[in-house]
């Protein structure tokens, strides 16, 4: 339907015609015209409306179906759940069926609308890797013993700083110098610690092999446990 003003009109043709702009997808130039035009591997960060919780949301994307995602999450307990069923719920779909799949999560549905726009602007990881990752490579972004990579530090103004969790595990130990600053600390990795445990190591043998030092923890003049001190 026309408007009169419209219909009255004479035709004026137009002569630009040249396409989208080619975006870079697994090492070749693409003029993305359709959903399985878009292919590629890259992560979105989304957080929630109350802002207590976010989510890292890795999808490896293949002719426009996602084939693989990777669902990473802190500080909410719901959002952890919600985690759970955007697992079952992404893979199989689109992109954009994901776009507008309800993930019930706030952080969740955020980071596929990041991962959304960057992927669809070619500024995916796997830009420029030719034929793309491999199905699994989101997986590998854990490491060995699959678990996510979490800094958890605590301070205060009156007591200071406490490392809680970093990227070598959980931190059982911190050690203090002569100016009672920290110059190095005691971890376990937990997943290399269930590791030794599935393949039958007593768990206190676990923990040990599981274990490591950071820093000048030997050189400490005092060592405190960060979770009760």
């Amino acid at each position: 339907m026309y408007t009169k003003e419209v219909e009255n009109m004479c035709v004026v043709h137009n002569a630009a015609n040249h396409g989208p702009a080619p975006i870079p997808e697994e090492g070749k130039w693409v003029q993305a015209k359709e959903i399985k035009d878009i292919s590629g591997l890259t992560h979105g960060i989304g957080w929630c409306a109350p802002q207590q919780g976010a989510c890292k949301l890795t999808l490896n994307i293949k002719d426009g179906i996602i084939e693989e995602a990777l669902v990473e999450t802190l500080g909410c307990s719901g959002m952890t759940h919600s985690a759970a069923m955007a697992s079952e719920i992404l893979v199989g779909k689109t992109i954009l069926e994901a776009l507008n799949t309800d993930l019930v999560c706030d952080a969740i549905n955020t980071a596929m609308r990041e991962l959304f726009l960057q992927i669809v602007y070619g500024r995916s990881q796997s830009a420029f890797s030719e034929g793309g990752l491999t199905i699994g490579a989101g997986l590998e972004d854990l490491g060995k013993g699959h678990r996510s990579q979490v800094g958890t530090c605590y301070s205060t103004r009156e007591k200071g700083p406490r490392y809680l969790e970093l990227s070598e595990g959980y931190i059982t130990e911190v050690g203090l110098d002569e100016n009672d600053e920290i110059c190095g600390y005691k971890f376990v990795n937990l997943g290399k610690m269930m590791d030794n445990i599935k393949k039958g190591i007593e768990p206190l043998e676990a923990i040990e092999k599981a274990s490591g030092k950071y820093g000048r923890f030997d050189e400490a003049k005092k060592v405190i446990d960060p979770r009760e001190v």
